[in-house]
């Protein structure tokens, strides 16, 4: 019943953590070769199809393709990658080269989505670079073009220009910007794709109150609040953040990333637990009032 309810079909599995050490709460650093694989092969007999990746994590594309290979899954996967920011924006050949690169790093003959790994990148599409976009999607390299995104003004913008038919944002429990900007709302009116990152705010929102840096000590007190919810409803503080996103933002898919083949089987199981519509309304009754310096991990101090 939960299968078909809660379909594996709107969990990406994002694969920063194959190629790099990522997250503030990452204790088992960068997965070895064999792990990559057993990570992967764990997400997709959970059902999920779709991967989250991009040129500048280290090696992830290689990693990632590597896994599908083993696993000969390359014709049933759908994969997102995102453009190096460091790329010479001028040069349109370098450009379409660098995606045939990424495609037989990644083996796939197509990908679901090319997106700017950056939100101010679009500031550099009145210079030429939209040339180079639509000629990789005219090539069929990709099904779609996007961008990654920080602010709700960069989500409108990129949901409003033709050129783009997807977008990753952040949002959480912890992160209602892009909820009470309408932005969803917005996408939803536009045709757009919307795809959701950082469900755990890098580790942030899974972290002992004891580990939390003292610079973001503030989300503490949410957390504890958040536990306390947990408990009543006999849940985690990881299937409550994976729930609100599954049923706040019903056309909305959500990225998540795992260093161990048991956060995958985790978190897979965790999304399709069944719940009374209850937890969301008292999860939405939580208004944190956190800001920038909290919500925006490049703005952290390590």
């Amino acid at each position: 019943m939960n299968e078909v309810m809660f379909p594996s079909s709107r969990l990406v599995l994002g694969t920063v953590q194959l190629g790099l050490t990522y997250g503030i709460a990452n204790k088992n650093g960068k997965p070895d070769a064999d792990m990559a694989v057993s990570i992967v092969k764990t997400a997709y007999e959970k059902g999920i199809r779709e991967f989250d990746t991009a040129q500048a994590y280290g090696e992830s594309e290689a990693i990632l393709g590597k896994a599908f290979r083993e696993l000969g899954i390359a014709s049933d996967v759908k994969v997102t990658t995102k453009l190096d920011p460091k790329l010479p924006w001028s040069d349109e050949g370098f450009l379409v080269r660098s995606v045939e690169e990424s495609l037989k790093r990644l083996g796939v003959e197509q990908l679901e989505a090319l997106l700017l790994h950056r939100e101010e990148m679009m500031d550099t599409l009145e210079n030429g670079f939209t040339g180079a976009l639509e000629q990789i999607r005219r090539k069929g390299y990709t099904r779609g073009l996007g961008v990654s995104v920080y602010s709700p003004e960069r989500a409108r913008q990129a949901l409003d220009l033709d050129l783009f038919q997807v977008v990753h944002l952040p949002t959480s429990i912890l992160d209602r910007r892009f909820r009470d900007s309408g932005i969803f709302e917005f996408g939803r009116k536009r045709g757009k794709e919307i795809y959701v990152r950082s469900a755990f705010l890098q580790g942030l929102l899974l972290m002992d109150a004891d580990d939390v840096p003292a610079g973001l000590k503030g989300v503490v007190g949410v957390l504890e609040e958040i536990d306390r919810i947990a408990s009543r409803y006999r849940l985690t503080r990881s299937s409550i953040a994976l729930i609100y996103l599954r049923d706040r933002f019903r056309d909305a898919k959500v990225i998540f990333g795992a260093e161990t083949v048991d956060q995958v089987r985790q978190n897979a199981e965790e999304w399709r637990i069944d719940v009374p519509g209850s937890l969301l309304e008292e999860i939405e009754r939580l208004e944190p009032e956190l800001d920038d310096s909290v919500l925006n991990p490049s703005r952290w101090l390590h």
